[in-house]
């Protein structure tokens, strides 16, 4: 009987001790969180490299630089780009700022009639490049116009490059 007896106190003990810790007060975590975005300006300046860089290829391209909420920071259009240019390049944008990697490198990655890429606001071609510096995903860039999906992507990367290291050192 007295071994139940301490059996039961000390159950009871490990009980109170246990359900402190359970009900204990939660650690604090911050209300709201901080998200990094690209100025207006460094946006502009990314635009204006890659529009130079299809220049320099002898393509004319439409740009868009996306918010990470996907929204359209710049949209740059030089003067014979297509018109069919102006939504695909923020689809490429949009798209490589949700994956967080070029879309050059998703091609192969969806298979079936059914698959990610039917998502109306989503592209998986050739020529976007995620705004992101040391996993913090800023946005993205998409260009459209070239010839080739590859030249789309080289100039999205220069606009990209053309920042990237002031960016790295913020």
């Amino acid at each position: 009987m007295k071994n139940r007896l301490i059996a039961i106190v000390v159950v009871g003990v490990l009980s109170a001790a246990a359900s402190k810790t359970a009900f204990a007060a939660p650690i604090e975590e911050p209300l709201t969180v901080n998200i990094r975005r690209v100025t207006l300006d460094v946006a502009l300046r990314i635009g204006k490299a890659a529009i130079d860089k299809c220049r320099a290829e002898g393509v004319q391209i439409t740009v868009t630089v996306v918010d990470r909420g996907g929204h359209e920071q710049v949209v740059m259009r030089d003067t014979l780009a297509m018109d069919a240019s102006i939504p695909i390049s923020k689809m490429k944008a949009y798209t490589a700022m949700v994956f967080n990697t070029p879309t050059f490198g998703l091609i192969d990655r969806f298979k079936g009639a059914y698959s990610v890429p039917k998502i109306d606001s989503l592209i998986i071609s050739p020529g976007g490049v995620p705004i992101s510096i040391a996993g913090n995903i800023m946005g993205g860039v998409g260009v459209s116009g070239a010839p080739s999906g590859l030249t789309d992507e080289a100039c999205a990367l220069a606009g990209f490059e053309a920042v990237r290291e002031e960016l790295e050192m913020e």
